[in-house]
């Protein structure tokens, strides 16, 4: 089946991002009388839709996985009930194209997805607090991985009022950002500047807007769409640390065409099977390393080691090269900890469909009844 594109582009949820793609793969359940949407906003087990007809409450009853990661997500086109049934439900998910992961906690394995089918990735970094590179490498990878474009925005510019000094901290971040353009942005409306540069650039398509609370995410998001449609609250004076103004993701459509997804802020970054991100996070220390002597070489103290080659001749900071091998220790542990989880899972459940075939024997050969264990207690739920 072939789509024009000027029925695309007039379609309904063309401004939501409604392209060929989504239609095409939309299409088997069009011919079911099915409606297609996109997650405005996901709320204890219901979502806010925007359909063709406008935007509807679903529930997602049908489609809670175990895993995790395939829960519904703001960003996510869904297919959803006609007009006149009620309740409506979310029937299905379109396949995504790009997803948002982290980790859920740097001491377990579980990813959390934040955004998906995101063409940009906004990483906040305010400049009311001194910069952390370390966090916006961390994002970075993330962002890299994901599939997204990420940009990284330094927010509150007005209280750098010397250029030059701006100019330096623009220069470290870019320093850390290889390929990534880097804005400075004033979103306050008495002194907006560089709001106009980043909503030309995330024009076309969705971003979304991620963050530390206090990074100014929700100035940022009201400055984009123009109108006051996410709460502000003024950060610590202490700490210049924020509380949380955003509880939810929330998909907003901009007046220049795109949409923006803003997040509540992040404490934690943690990384999660981002291996490939933090590769083009520091893709100039992967270059150094092609000329090591050893292939497997860990850039510690190994001879011929043409990264720290580079260190002591002052070609790559040594704050770099600190950061690069504490991202790879940790990707590499929540990697070899979901792999072992994952291995632990089909063990489990190997054990309880070995413990009810022999229960199910057993009670063949009249030795009393049997009832299936509960999933996760292997033959724990064997009663005679």
């Amino acid at each position: 089946m072939s789509f024009s594109s000027s029925s695309v582009s007039s379609h309904p949820l063309a401004a939501y991002g409604w392209d060929e793609g989504w239609e095409t793969d939309f299409a088997p359940f069009a011919e079911q009388g099915l409606l297609p949407g996109r997650v405005l906003r996901v709320d204890r087990g219901l979502c806010d839709v925007v359909t063709e007809a406008g935007t509807v409450r679903a529930d997602t009853e049908f489609v809670v996985p175990r895993d995790p990661m395939k829960v519904v997500c703001t960003g996510d086109w869904v297919v959803v009930d006609p007009e006149g049934a009620d309740p409506r439900y979310v029937r299905t998910l379109l396949p995504r194209r790009t997803a948002f992961v982290r980790s859920t906690s740097s001491k377990r394995s579980e990813g959390q997805i934040l955004a998906v089918n995101v063409d940009h990735a906004v990483v906040a970094m305010s400049l009311a607090v001194e910069l952390d590179l370390g966090r916006v490498e961390r994002f970075l990878a993330l962002a890299w991985e994901s599939g997204a474009q990420p940009v990284v925005v330094l927010t509150k510019a007005d209280l750098v009022p010397d250029p030059v000094a701006l100019s330096y901290l623009v220069e470290d971040v870019a320093t850390s950002a290889p390929g990534v353009p880097v804005l400075t942005v004033c979103a306050r409306e008495d002194e907006r500047e560089g709001v106009e540069e980043l909503a030309a650039l995330l024009g076309r398509g969705t971003s979304v807007l991620l963050g530390a609370s206090g990074a100014g995410k929700s100035t940022l998001a009201n400055a984009l769409v123009g109108e006051d449609v996410m709460g502000v609250q003024a950060t610590r004076d202490m700490d210049g640390k924020g509380r949380h103004t955003t509880t939810t993701r929330n998909l907003l459509t901009l007046p220049g065409g795109g949409v923006l997804i803003d997040t509540p802020g992040l404490r934690g970054v943690g990384l999660y099977d981002a291996g490939g991100g933090v590769g083009q996070v520091f893709s100039e220390i992967e270059e150094f390393a092609r000329d090591c002597r050893f292939h497997d070489c860990a850039h510690e103290s190994e001879p011929g080691c043409a990264v720290l080659a580079a260190v002591d001749e002052g070609e790559l900071p040594l704050r770099r090269l600190e950061s690069y091998r504490k991202l790879v220790r940790e990707n590499q542990w929540i990697v070899a900890k979901s792999d072992a989880r994952m291995r632990a899972g089909v063990r489990q459940e190997w054990k309880r469909k070995q413990a009810e075939g022999k229960a199910a024997g057993e009670a063949k050969r009249g030795r009393g009844p049997w009832r299936p264990a509960p999933p996760g207690q292997p033959g724990g739920g064997l009663s005679w």
